[in-house]
């Protein structure tokens, strides 16, 4: 399984960054495995980013090109969670239920809120819970903003994947620094229309197979990267995010260790949970950045950076 290009997407589930390019916002970055690369992209709102990764999808498939596409967000939840929802442990029907919820925003106040979505999914369970925290300044029904107050709802608090990865935070808090459940949310929602989209062309690691798909969608996290992630002089953090993740997956496809990256996942995460794709390989992961495949492709000089500089210390 080999891949002509690798896009990153560092998602945001909030509203509207702005037009000037800011932090904790969507970027996106490129990478190829024949050394090209693209400078990352600021993408202001969820309607602006989906329709720039589909058409920059559309074009490399036009241009021949095999993609692998990683997001950065939960790709599932605890298992149990979708048969809840949808009535049966099938994500990806999960995802089509978020599509149907969360069209893609702009971040205009009449848009559907991901907050109410909580509240109402937080009916389906027993107790309080599973989600957590308001980022409105009115009560949202059924959320409560302290995860303390959350009991007996009966879900799982991480997935396997979570448990696993050092400083991830569960799906099920809604904001604040770190939290993702914003992010799973209105992320699932706007792959479902990728999936719609691209259809048979585009397979969903590590739930389907992948070997035929021209596009490959993988959760990925960049922090799997570590101090490895150093921006360059006013680079956005997450703008230095996406180009180097995209970049080390370059190489590792380069050093002959991606497809046993694809190859690796415990049955639940293949089941129900998704999983980070590299977790587990840290240190291959910063390697493969800084082999000639992975500088290359991040655009880094030959002395910016060692490997026992980022490795074994």
């Amino acid at each position: 399984m080999r891949f002509d290009s690798v896009l990153i997407t560092d998602w945001s589930g909030g509203g509207d960054r702005g037009p000037r390019p800011v932090k904790d916002a969507i970027w996106a970055g490129l990478a190829r495995a024949d050394g090209g690369r693209e400078a990352p992209v600021y993408l202001r709102n969820r309607a602006v980013a989906e329709d720039w990764i589909a058409a920059t999808l559309a074009r490399e498939r036009a241009a021949g090109r095999r993609v692998l596409a990683g997001f950065d967000f939960p790709f599932g939840y605890p298992a149990g969670f979708a048969t809840r929802v949808v009535g049966r442990a099938d994500p990806l029907a999960l995802w089509d239920w978020f599509a149907t919820e969360l069209p893609p925003g702009r971040g205009t106040a009449d848009e559907p809120c991901r907050f109410a979505l909580a509240g109402r999914l937080n009916g389906l369970f027993p107790g309080i819970g599973p989600f957590w925290f308001n980022g409105r300044r009115d009560d949202v029904p059924g959320l409560p903003r302290k995860g303390n107050a959350r009991q007996g709802h009966g879900m799982a608090e991480r997935r396997l994947a979570d448990s696993r990865a050092k400083g991830a935070f569960p799906c099920w808090q809604m904001g604040g620094a770190g939290a993702v459940g914003s992010q799973a949310m209105t992320g699932q929602a706007a792959l479902a229309r990728l999936r719609r989209r691209f259809g048979a062309d585009l397979a969903v690691w590590p739930f389907q197979p992948c070997d035929r798909a021209g596009i490959v969608l993988a959760e990925v996290w960049p922090s799997l990267l570590g101090r490895a992630v150093v921006p360059e002089p006013a680079e956005v953090k997450d703008a230095a995010q996406v180009r180097l993740l995209a970049a080390a997956l370059v190489g590792m496809q380069a050093a002959g260790h991606l497809a046993d990256l694809l190859a690796t996942a415990p049955e639940v995460a293949k089941a129900e949970e998704g999983w980070i794709l590299g977790l587990g390989a840290e240190d291959s992961l910063t390697r493969a950045l800084l082999s000639p495949s992975g500088r290359a492709a991040a655009g880094l000089g030959s002395a910016s950076m060692t490997c026992e500089d980022t490795v074994n210390d």
